[in-house]
């Protein structure tokens, strides 16, 4: 499939909103708040510290704002310095303008690409680890390939591996659109929770307060490249050390598709999650952490 401009919903910025108490949570974390140019956008950051660690940039998923991945970044604090970036159009950063030319609407990998440089640029960030997960691994990867700044390494979680000619990405945009209606005219936890039944109760009050903050732009636009963008472009000019985390019950990152990342990139290391679906840390919590903990040691 193919993404043309008219199969991708715009809006007003002011369809992305954020309630007191949505901000409040910020209040509650161990960050501080970074910013940074990409072009013409600004971008925001969760910078978790030491300063002097080992930079770890944590790249999210579709509809995951910065602050929905701070029980992971939180969990890496003694090992390294995670920073957790807001996507584009999501969190507190800002959309791409109106007049992007791009099919994708400034939502394709290379323009998400770019903000990673951006970040590693602006925040002089030495020999980062880049880890994402879903679409932030794919973002990731196609960072990783562009030779811009050395790397430590790249962990890619659960990257979606639907592309053109491949199986379709599991999880339908209506979903994803329907779940964000929901947290715009108001939700909660417990109707976050028919959706997500398995997450902490933490990570659904998360969710509930700042899905609105993603824009429905951004997230038709990157529906659609998970289908006409081919992660396997990509994933087997990833340089090492690389490392694919995924969940064993994964509908994304199938048994079929761990095997034919392994083969297709023969220098990563593939590392399963027994028990996690796609949502690997907010499925096995526990598990997922103690497999990354053990990947960032050896690459830092």
């Amino acid at each position: 499939m193919t993404a043309s401009r008219s199969s991708i919903p715009t809006e007003p910025a002011t369809a992305r909103t954020l309630n007191q108490s949505a901000l409040a949570d910020l209040g509650d974390i161990p960050a501080a708040s970074r910013w940074v140019r990409s072009g013409s956008l600004r971008l925001h950051l969760l910078d978790y510290g030491p300063v002097d660690g080992v930079p770890v940039l944590i790249l999210p998923g579709i509809t995951s704002p910065a602050i929905t991945m701070n029980f992971v970044a939180r969990d890496l604090i003694d090992l390294v310095r995670p920073l957790v970036l807001d996507i584009r159009g999501r969190g507190l950063s800002d959309n791409p303008p109106e007049s992007a030319t791009a099919a994708l609407r400034g939502y394709d990998l290379a323009s998400y690409a770019s903000d990673v440089d951006a970040v590693v640029s602006g925040l002089r960030l030495e020999r980062p680890i880049l880890l994402g997960h879903s679409m932030g691994a794919r973002i990731a990867a196609v960072a990783a390939t562009t030779g811009r700044h050395e790397l430590r390494g790249t962990v890619l979680v659960d990257p979606p591996m639907s592309g053109p000619g491949r199986d379709p990405y599991p999880t339908t945009l209506e979903a994803f659109l329907g779940q964000l209606d929901q947290a715009r005219r108001g939700t909660n936890a417990d109707e976050v929770a028919q959706s997500w039944p398995r997450w902490p109760r933490r990570e659904q009050e998360l969710r509930a307060r700042w899905l609105s903050s993603c824009s429905r732009t951004a997230i038709a636009a990157t529906h659609a490249g998970f289908e006409s963008e081919d992660f396997f472009a990509h994933w087997p000019d990833v340089p090492a050390p690389a490392v694919l985390v995924h969940g064993a019950d994964s509908p994304v990152v199938t048994a079929a598709g761990a095997q034919e990342a392994a083969e297709a990139n023969s220098s990563a290391e593939l590392v399963e999650v027994p028990g996690a679906g796609h949502m690997v840390f907010w499925d096995e919590p526990d598990a997922s952490l103690a497999a990354v903990r053990a990947v960032l040691r050896k690459l830092s």
